[in-house]
C-alpha cells in the first residue's frame, strides 16, 4: 500500500525585515502571494493532507492558502515547535514533508525527488540541500564518509572546518511520519534563542540508529525571501520561469526582459508580444493573437487572432472575440466584444456588451457610472458608432444601426436606425471679423484679463 503523505508548510514567519504591515507570505510574486507558488508546487504530489503554520493574528495568510488546514503558532518557538503545533493535524503515520512558505521558487520535481529518495533508502529524515555559491549565511551540512547528514549546524555554529562545506540546509525535509513524533519528542530549547529547531532531527535520528539522506536540489529553487531586495530578485527569477515556459510553449516575445506576467497567465500558440506588456492575474490568451507595445491586461479572456494595443488596457471581466481589434489607448473593463469587433482608437468601453463586427469610433464613452450605480450598454451586431459619442447606460443600440459622430445617446436605438443625438449646427456668415475683432480687443485690456467672454 503507497505511504500517506501529509505536508506540512512554515508560514509563521512575521518578515520583520519587510517592514511591512502585511504578512511576510502574502507579498505577491508574479502577481499572486508567494505562499500561493509553493502550495501549487506541493498540491502537484497529491498529499493526503497539507497543514499551513500561520503566526497569530494572520487569518488573511490561512484565506489566502484555502482550502488548506491552518494551526497557529502561538508565541513562535522556532521551526521545530511549529513542526509540533502541526503534529495534531496530520494523520497518523505516512511521510510528512516540510516545506517554506517564503520559497516561492521550490518546485514540484524537485520536492518529488526528496520524497521519493527518503522512500527508497527506507530513511527516518531526508534533507535537501544545495551547493551554495556563497554558503556563508547558511546551515552546514556535516556528513559521514558515505555522504549521509550528521547533523546540520548553523553558520555561526561552524567551526572552521565545518565553515568551509558548501553543501547547506534549505530548510525543506522529509519525515517517516511513525518516527516523527518520538524524534519532536527530543529537541529541547538549548540554543541561545530558546527555540526548538527542526534542523536538530537529523541528529537525533542517527541517535537512535536511523538513517539520514540527503538531495541535492538547484540553488535558484532555494532563493527566500527576507527583505523587499530578495523579493526583487526572486520577482525576476520567477519572471525568467515563465517566460522561458511561455517562449517554449510557442509565444514569441520581441523583448522577453520587458514583459511581466502572472503565475496563471495562459498564453495560446503563435501568440506574439510586444516590448513593456504586463499580464495580470486571470489573463487567457487564444491563438494567433498580436499584443502589441505597452499593454496592460488584467482578469480578461481574449479570442484567437484577436489584436490588442499599443497602448490598450484590458481591465477584470473583459472577454475580446475572436478577430477583434483593441487599439490605442482604448480601456475595456468588464465588457464584451464580439467576434470582429473594432475599437481602435481613445475609446472606454466599460459594463458593455458589443455585438460582432461592430465598429467603435475613436473618442466614444459607454457612460456606466451615475455616481451610484454601474449600468450597462449594449450594442448589437454590425453596428457603427460614430466617433465621440457617447452612449448613456443603461442603453441599447439595435443591430446594423449608425450612431452619428458627436452624439450623445440617452434612449433605446431601433435596428437599422440612424440615431442623432447632438446640437443642430448653426452658421452665422461674415460674423468671423467681428468676433476676432472683440477678442483682440478683449485680450489688450489688462481689466479684462480676468473676466469671462
Amino acid at each position: 500500500m503507497p505511504l500517506t503523505l501529509s505536508v506540512v508548510l512554515l508560514a509563521a514567519g512575521a518578515g520583520k525585515r519587510m517592514n511591512s504591515d502585511l504578512p511576510k507570505v502574502l507579498h505577491r510574486v508574479a502577481g499572486v502571494p508567494m505562499v500561493a507558488h509553493v502550495v501549487a508546487a506541493v498540491r502537484a504530489l497529491k498529499p493526503s493532507a497539507v497543514v499551513v503554520v500561520i503566526g497569530a493574528g494572520h487569518e488573511a495568510v490561512g484565506r489566502a492558502v484555502a482550502p488548506c488546514a491552518t494551526v497557529t503558532q502561538d508565541p513562535p518557538k522556532g521551526t521545530g515547535h511549529a513542526l509540533m503545533t502541526a503534529l495534531p493535524a496530520l494523520p497518523v503515520g505516512g511521510e510528512v514533508l516540510v516545506v517554506l512558505g517564503d520559497a516561492p521558487l521550490l518546485s514540484a520535481d524537485t520536492t518529488r525527488r526528496l520524497v521519493e529518495a527518503r522512500r527508497e533508502a527506507g530513511a527516518a529524515v531526508a534533507v535537501l540541500g544545495f551547493r551554495a555559491a556563497d554558503p556563508a549565511p547558511y546551515g552546514r551540512l556535516v556528513c559521514d564518509a558515505a555522504g549521509e547528514p550528521m547533523k546540520i549546524v548553523e553558520a555561526r555554529d561552524c567551526t572552521p572546518e565545518q565553515f568551509k562545506i558548501d553543501l547547506v540546509n534549505s530548510g525543506v525535509m522529509a519525515f517517516d511520519g511513525a518516527l516523527l513524533p518520538a524524534l519532536l519528542d527530543r529537541l529541547r530549547p538549548t540554543n541561545a534563542q530558546g527555540e526548538y529547531y527542526i534542523t536538530d532531527l537529523v541528529e537525533h535520528a542517527r541517535a537512535v540508529g536511523r538513517r539520514c539522506v540527503v538531495v541535492e536540489g538547484p540553488e535558484a529553487e532555494f532563493l527566500g525571501v527576507n527583505s523587499r531586495v530578495e523579493l526583487a530578485a526572486v520577482e525576476a527569477a520567477m519572471q525568467a520561469r515563465l517566460r522561458r515556459r511561455a517562449m517554449d510553449g510557442g509565444v514569441t516575445m520581441i523583448d522577453p526582459s520587458s514583459v511581466w506576467l502572472s503565475a496563471d497567465t495562459v498564453l495560446g500558440r503563435d501568440v506574439r508580444i510586444e516590448p513593456h506588456t504586463v499580464f495580470g492575474p486571470g489573463v487567457r490568451v487564444g491563438n494567433r493573437v498580436d499584443i502589441k507595445a505597452f499593454c496592460h491586461i488584467e482578469g480578461a479572456e481574449i479570442g484567437d487572432d484577436a489584436v490588442v494595443g499599443p497602448y490598450a488596457r484590458v481591465r477584470p471581466g473583459s472577454r475580446i472575440g475572436r478577430a477583434a481589434h483593441i487599439g490605442n489607448f482604448v480601456e475595456v473593463k468588464n465588457a464584451t466584444l464580439g467576434e470582429g469587433v473594432k475599437a481602435n482608437h481613445l475609446a472606454y468601453v466599460g459594463d458593455a456588451d458589443i455585438g460582432a463586427r461592430s465598429n467603435i469610433g475613436a473618442g466614444v464613452i459607454c457612460v456606466n457610472y451615475d455616481g451610484f450605480g454601474k449600468w450597462r450598454t449594449v450594442v448589437g451586431a454590425d453596428a457603427f458608432v460614430g466617433s465621440n459619442a457617447a452612449l448613456v447606460a443603461p442603453v441599447r443600440v439595435g443591430d446594423r444601426t449608425n450612431v452619428t459622430a458627436g452624439s450623445v445617446i440617452t434612449s433605446d436605438v431601433a435596428d437599422d436606425a440612424v440615431a442623432f443625438g447632438r446640437a443642430r449646427q448653426d452658421d452665422k456668415p461674415g460674423a468671423a471679423p467681428a468676433m476676432r475683432a472683440k477678442l483682440k480687443a478683449r485680450a489688450a485690456d489688462p481689466a479684462m484679463k480676468h473676466r469671462k467672454a
